[in-house]
C-alpha cells in the first residue's frame, strides 16, 4: 500500500490529473487507509499559497473565484480549486454544482477544480480539505482556492485553511449593527462589495468602513474592494490586494506563524476525530445498555454512567 501511495503522488507531483484525484478522493475518504498518503503529501506540502473564498449565498463567490482564476492564469500561474458544497442533512447527499459555474477553465490543464462535501461538518468546510489542500500543493500548484458552502456568520472555519480570506458581501447586505457582530467580516484579510452596480453599494462600503475604524489599530487594515463578477469588474483590484496581503504576510514570519496556527488546529482536530471513534465504540454494547437502564430506572445518575463507561468507578 505504502508504495503504491508513493507512486501515486509521485504521478501527482509530475501533474497527472488522475493521480490528484484519486488522492483528494482518498483523504476525502479518511480512515486509516489515507494515512500513508497524508504522510508522503505532507514531506511535499508547504509552498502553495491558500486563498479562502468565504461570503453569504448569492453573493457572488462561484463566479467571483471563476474571474479569480482567469486573472491568475493569465500571469501563467498554475491554480487549484476546492469547492465546498454543503451536504443535506437529509439524504447525506451534495450537489457539488459550483464546477458549472467554472466551465471555461475545464479544459485548461494549469487549472484543477474540484468539489468536495461538508460531510454535515460545522463551520462550513470538511474535515479533509487540509488534506485536498496538501495534494494541490504537493502536486505543484502555487496557488490554491477554497470556496465554501456560505452559510452566513458562522463560517468563520475558513480562516483557519487558508492564507488569505476574503470575505465577499452584496450592497443592502445589512447595517452597521450587523456589519459589528458578524464573525465573518472579524476574519476577514479583504472585503469584497460584489454586485456594485447595484443600489447601495456605497452604504455598503460605508458600514464596511465603520466596521474596520472601530476594529481598532491593527496590523492589516483589509482593504475594501468593489466588484462586477459578472462583468469582470475590479478583478484586477481584488487580486492586487491578494498579492498585497501575501507580501505583508511574508514581512517578520508573520506567514510561517500564521501556519504554525493552521497546524496546530489541525492535529487538534485530528485528535478531537479520533476520540470520537472511541466514543462510538464505547457507547454501544451490553455494558452500555446495562448503563443506561441503571441511569433510566434512576440507581445512577447521567455522570456516574459516563465515570463507569471511562473507567473512572
Amino acid at each position: 500500500m505504502a508504495s503504491d501511495v508513493a507512486t501515486l503522488v509521485e504521478a501527482a507531483r509530475d501533474g497527472d490529473r488522475g493521480a490528484i484525484a484519486k488522492l483528494i478522493s482518498l483523504v476525502e475518504t479518511g480512515g486509516e487507509a489515507s494515512f500513508p498518503a497524508v504522510a508522503e503529501l505532507f514531506r511535499h506540502g508547504g509552498n502553495a499559497a491558500t486563498v479562502g473564498m468565504t461570503g453569504a449565498p448569492g453573493s457572488g463567490k462561484s463566479t467571483l473565484t471563476d474571474k479569480l482564476i482567469a486573472r491568475i492564469r493569465r500571469d501563467g500561474a498554475e491554480v487549484g480549486v476546492l469547492a465546498i458544497d454543503p451536504t443535506s442533512p437529509f439524504t447525506g447527499g451534495a450537489i457539488l454544482g459550483d464546477r458549472v459555474r467554472m466551465q471555461d477553465h475545464a479544459t485548461d490543464e494549469g487549472v484543477f477544480i474540484r468539489s468536495m462535501a461538508t460531510r454535515g461538518h460545522l463551520g462550513g468546510l470538511a474535515l479533509a480539505t487540509p488534506q485536498a489542500v496538501r495534494v494541490l500543493d504537493a502536486a505543484g500548484k502555487p496557488w490554491v482556492i477554497i470556496e465554501t458552502v456560505g452559510v452566513g456568520q458562522v463560517e468563520v472555519e475558513v480562516a483557519g485553511a487558508a492564507d488569505t480570506t476574503v470575505v465577499v458581501v452584496n450592497p443592502g447586505w445589512g447595517d452597521g449593527v450587523q456589519a459589528n457582530k458578524a464573525g465573518l467580516l472579524e476574519i476577514a484579510d479583504v472585503l469584497v462589495v460584489n454586485k456594485a452596480d447595484r443600489p447601495g453599494t456605497a452604504d455598503a462600503v460605508r458600514d464596511l468602513t465603520l466596521m474596520l475604524d472601530l476594529a481598532g489599530d491593527r496590523d492589516w487594515c483589509p482593504p475594501i474592494v468593489e466588484t462586477v463578477a459578472t462583468e469582470s469588474r475590479g478583478i484586477d483590484e481584488l487580486w492586487d490586494a491578494v498579492l498585497s496581503h501575501r507580501d505583508f504576510l511574508e514581512q517578520d514570519g508573520r506567514l510561517n506563524r500564521r501556519r504554525e496556527a493552521r497546524l496546530r488546529d489541525e492535529v487538534r482536530a485530528i485528535v478531537l476525530e479520533r476520540l470520537h471513534d472511541r466514543v462510538d465504540a464505547v457507547c454501544e454494547g451490553d455494558r452500555f445498555d446495562a448503563l443506561v437502564a441503571r441511569v433510566v430506572s434512576r440507581e445512577l445518575d447521567p455522570y456516574a454512567a459516563a465515570a463507569a463507561l471511562l473507567g473512572k468507578q
